[in-house]
């Protein structure tokens, strides 16, 4: 079974709310891998409907996941140095 975890914290906007949300996530990943970090979304905290994904979570050719943060311009890259890139790049 999958379960989520709700972090509470502040910030001026939406914006850096996402900022600040993509790096907790990050950082909570590389302390605890086993975390589905491509499932990490951000809401506001009296609006958990409003949930919004952090991650693009593309499925790549090989059935990986692209890690990058969600609406990233060109290729999709799966995670891990070295990780696969995919798709059409900038064009």
């Amino acid at each position: 079974r999958h379960f989520t975890v709700h972090l509470g914290f502040t910030a001026a906007g939406p914006a850096q709310a996402h900022e600040l949300a993509v790096g907790y996530a990050e950082a909570l990943s590389l302390l605890r891998p086993e975390l589905a970090l491509g499932a990490a979304a951000l809401s506001p905290a009296d609006a958990w409907h409003r949930a919004e994904r952090l991650f693009c979570g593309a499925v790549g050719p090989d059935g990986e996941h692209c890690y990058d943060v969600a609406g990233h311009p060109g290729f999709h890259h799966a995670p891990g140095p070295g990780g696969l890139g995919w798709g059409d790049g900038d064009s």
